[in-house]
C-alpha cells in the first residue's frame, strides 16, 4: 500500500462514523434495508472460504478500517524476520513506518476528550484509576502501566521512545470487567513470587540518594539547565528499578477462561484498594465484550492522553515536590473504634511508606467480641521518609496460610497524610479516619531524628538507660549487661518466630514500664517479661540501645567504621573492619558478639519470622552507629527542624551497611589469647 494510496483510507475512515450512524438510521427507517443489511454474501477470492457467508453491512463498513491495523501488525512481523543486510528490510521500514504514522494520526483525530472514549451506541468509557505496577511473567518482573477503565481493565508496556516520537504504549493483554474474578489463595499457592535479596535493594536506594543529593546541589548552583534534566532522567530509571524489584505480595486476577495474570504490589492496603473499586464497578457491567484489533489499537493509544500519572510513583511522584519526608519517631495511640455494624474480634495494623512503598509497623492487640473497641495502646514507628500513615482494621479468623501471609478480612482502610506543619509541636496532635462508616481515634506526636538521637550527658548514678554501658557491666560484675542478656533470653525462647520481630513495634506503654523496672532493678521483671507481648521486649532492647550516652561503636571509631565500609578492596575492608571491631572497648565489644550472635539466630528463622539479616540492620545500625553532633551532616540549625537532607539518609544507609557486613561474616577471628580467652568465656 503506498503513501498515496492511505489518502483513500483517510477518507472512507474520516466518513465512517457518518456512514454507521446513516446506515443505522436507514436500517431503523425501513425494515427491508435492515433485513438486508444483516444477510449480505459476498463473493471470496479464496477458495476455500464458506461462499455462503453472511455478513452484515456494519461489518462490510469495518473491514476496510480493519485492514490498516492488521497490515500494520503484518508489517511489524516481517520486520521482525527480515535481516536488516536484507534489501527489503529498509522497505519494510518506510511501509512500517508510514502505517505506524497513519494509524496514530486516525487516533488523534478520532480518541475523544480526556478522561473518556466513545464505545457502541453512545456509552461513554471513563478511566477510573491508572498506575504503575509490577507483573510477574513466567517468573520474570515487568514494569507496566495498569489502567482501570468503567468496562474493563487494560495492562500496557510503555514503548521506547525513539526518534524524536511521542510517549506509546503497547497493549499486552485486556479483561473486561464483566469477566475479572481474583484467585482465591488456595489457586494461587502453585505460583511462588521470587525474592530479591535485600542487599539489591539496598543499593539501589543509596543509588537513588545519591542522584537526589546531585539534584539538589545543581540547584543550588544554576537552578536548572540540561545537567538537572539529566539527573532526573536517572533518578527515574532507578526508581523505575526499585519499583521493579521491591514489591513481594501477590495481586492475582482472571479472565472468564481462566487465563491468570499476577501483579506485584507492596501492602495489603493497596491490594484491598485495587480489590475495592473492581468490585464496585463490576455491580454496573453485565456483559462480556471483545474489541476489535483497531478499538484496542485505539484504545490503547488513548491512554497517552487519559494517565494520570506521568511518573513512577515513589520518591518523584510529583515534579516539583522535593519533600524528603518525614525522619524520626512517630508515636501513635490507636484510641478505639466505632461504626462497627456486628460485634467483632477486631484489630488494626499501622503502615507508613518508605521509598515510595508501605511497611507494616505496627499491630494492636485483639480486641474481642466488641462492636466499640477500646485499644488504647501507643506505638513508636521509625520514620524514613516518610509522608502517610496507613490504617487497616482486620476482623481476625482461626485459619493461617503456612507462609504467615494474612487470612483475616480487612473491615476498613483509611490514610492520613503526615503534614510536617501540624506535626511540627511537641504536643499530642488528635485525628479521627473515617473509613466504610468505621471511625477509629488516633492520637500522634513526632519526634525527629535529630532530636531523638541528641546525646543527652550521663548524670545517672543507678539505673541502666541513659548510663554508660561500662559502668553498668562493673556495676553489674558482667561482661553483658543484664538488660540485654534477658531480653534475648526472652525473645529466643518465644520471638523467633514472630513475624517481623524487630520491625514490629511493640505497645509503647510496656515498654516504658519495663524501661522502669531495669531501672528499679525489680526482682519481677522475669515474670513481667513473660506475660508481655514479645515486640514490647524487642522494643526494649532497641531503645536501650537508643539511650546509651554514647554509641555501642563509639564517637571516637565512627567516621573510621563508616570510611572502612567504603573500601572497594574486599581485603582490604575484611582487614580494616576487623581491626576497628576488635578496638571497640570490652564492654562494647562482648555486648555487640553477644547481640550479633542472637541477630543471626533470629535470620535463621526468616521464612517464618520474615527478618533477613538485612532487615535486621535496617532495624539495628542507626542504633548502634551514630554520629556525633560534629560528625553527624545534620545542620546545627536547621531550616525545616523535621525532614531531612539525602546526606543524612547516605549517612543512614552507611551504618546499615556496617552492621550487615558484620552478620554476613561467618565467623570474628580472635589475634590473641588474652582476646580469645575473653571472646569464648562462658561467663556473661
Amino acid at each position: 500500500m503506498s503513501n498515496s494510496q492511505l489518502g483513500v483510507y483517510r477518507a472512507f475512515v474520516d466518513n465512517y462514523k457518518v456512514a454507521v450512524e446513516t446506515a443505522e438510521k436507514c436500517c431503523q427507517a425501513n425494515s427491508q434495508f435492515a433485513e438486508i443489511s444483516e444477510n449480505l454474501k459476498v463473493k471470496s477470492a479464496k477458495e476455500g472460504k464458506d461462499q455462503n457467508a453472511k455478513n452484515s453491512l456494519e461489518s462490510l463498513l469495518y473491514k476496510p478500517v480493519d485492514r490498516v491495523t492488521r497490515s500494520t501488525l503484518v508489517l511489524h512481523d516481517l520486520l521482525k524476520h527480515t535481516p536488516s543486510s536484507h534489501p527489503d528490510h529498509p522497505l519494510l521500514q518506510d511501509a512500517l513506518r508510514i502505517s505506524q504514522n497513519f494509524l496514530s494520526s486516525i487516533n488523534e483525530e478520532i480518541t475523544p476528550r480526556r478522561q473518556s472514549m466513545t464505545v457502541k451506541k453512545g456509552e461513554n468509557r471513563q478511566l477510573l484509576r491508572d498506575q504503575f505496577m509490577v507483573e510477574l511473567v513466567e517468573g520474570s518482573r515487568k514494569l507496566r502501566h495498569v489502567f482501570l477503565f468503567t468496562d474493563l481493565l487494560l495492562c500496557a508496556k510503555l514503548k521506547k521512545q525513539t526518534g524524536g516520537k511521542g510517549q506509546q504504549y503497547d497493549c499486552k493483554w485486556y479483561i473486561p470487567l464483566a469477566d475479572v474474578t481474583f484467585q482465591t489463595i488456595d489457586e494461587s499457592e502453585s505460583s511462588p513470587v521470587p525474592q530479591i535479596p535485600e542487599e539489591e535493594i539496598d543499593a539501589m536506594k543509596v543509588k537513588i540518594s545519591q542522584i537526589k543529593n546531585e539534584m539538589q546541589r545543581e540547584k543550588r548552583v544554576c537552578k536548572g539547565g540540561k545537567v538537572l534534566d539529566r539527573l532526573r532522567k536517572k533518578l527515574c530509571e532507578q526508581e523505575s528499578l526499585l519499583l521493579l524489584i521491591s514489591p513481594c505480595m501477590a495481586f492475582r486476577v482472571s479472565n472468564r477462561n481462566g487465563k491468570g495474570y499476577t501483579f506485584l504490589i507492596s501492602s495489603d492496603y493497596e491490594r484491598e484498594e485495587w480489590r475495592e473499586i473492581i468490585r464496585e464497578q463490576q455491580k454496573k457491567c453485565f456483559k462480556s465484550f471483545s474489541l476489535t484489533s483497531l478499538e484496542l489499537q485505539m484504545l490503547t493509544n488513548s491512554c497517552v492522553k487519559l494517565q494520570t500519572v506521568h511518573n513512577v510513583p515513589l520518591t518523584i511522584n510529583k515534579e516539583y515536590d522535593e519533600s524528603t519526608g518525614l525522619y524520626g519517631f512517630l508515636n501513635v495511640i490507636v484510641h478505639s473504634a466505632t461504626g462497627l455494624k456486628q460485634s467483632l474480634n477486631l484489630y488494626c495494623t499501622l503502615e507508613v511508606d518508605t521509598f515510595g512503598y508501605f511497611v507494616n509497623k505496627a499491630k494492636t492487640r485483639v480486641y474481642r467480641d466488641a462492636t466499640e473497641p477500646n485499644w488504647n495502646e501507643e506505638f513508636e514507628i521509625e520514620l524514613e521518609g516518610s509522608q502517610t500513615l496507613r490504617l487497616l482494621c482486620y476482623s481476625k479468623v482461626r485459619q493461617c496460610r503456612d507462609d504467615g501471609e494474612n487470612m483475616d478480612r480487612i473491615m476498613a482502610k483509611g490514610q492520613i497524610q503526615l503534614d510536617p506543619q501540624s506535626l511540627q509541636g511537641k504536643d499530642w496532635q488528635r485525628t479521627v479516619i473515617s473509613m466504610n462508616g468505621i471511625e477509629v481515634k488516633l492520637s500522634m506526636r513526632f519526634t525527629s531524628r535529630e532530636f531523638s538521637l541528641k546525646r543527652m550527658p550521663s548524670r545517672k548514678q543507678s539505673g541502666v538507660f541513659g548510663v554508660k554501658i561500662g559502668a553498668v557491666t562493673k556495676r553489674e560484675h558482667s561482661k553483658v549487661p543484664l538488660i540485654v542478656r534477658q531480653c534475648v533470653e526472652e525473645i529466643e525462647r518465644r520471638g523467633l518466630e514472630e513475624v517481623g520481630i524487630y520491625r514490629v513495634s511493640g505497645v509503647a506503654t510496656d515498654i516504658q514500664a519495663l524501661k522502669a523496672a531495669f531501672d528499679a532493678n525489680n526482682k519481677d521483671i522475669s515474670v513481667m517479661m513473660s506475660e508481655m507481648d514479645v515486640n514490647a521486649i524487642a522494643g526494649t532492647l532497641k531503645l536501650y540501645f537508643r539511650e546509651l550516652p554514647e554509641p555501642l561503636f563509639t564517637d571516637e571509631l565512627y567516621a573510621n567504621f563508616t570510611e572502612g565500609i567504603a573500601l572497594s578492596d574486599s581485603v582490604a575492608k575484611e582487614s580494616c573492619m576487623l581491626n576497628l571491631l576488635l578496638s571497640l572497648p570490652e564492654p562494647n565489644l562482648l555486648t555487640f558478639l553477644f547481640l550479633l550472635d542472637h541477630l543471626k539466630r533470629v535470620a535463621e528463622n526468616e521464612s517464618v519470622n520474615k527478618m533477613s539479616f538485612h532487615n535486621l540492620a535496617t532495624v539495628f545500625g542507626p542504633t548502634l552507629l551514630r554520629p556525633s553532633e560534629k560528625d553527624s551532616k545534620i545542620p546545627s540549625n536547621p531550616t525545616q527542624p523535621i525532614s531531612m537532607s539525602d546526606s543524612w539518609s547516605l549517612e543512614v544507609m552507611s551504618q546499615v551497611q556496617v552492621l550487615l557486613y558484620f552478620l554476613q561474616l561467618e565467623a570474628i577471628p580472635t589475634p590473641d589469647s588474652k582476646r580469645q580467652s575473653m571472646l569464648f568465656s562462658t561467663e556473661v
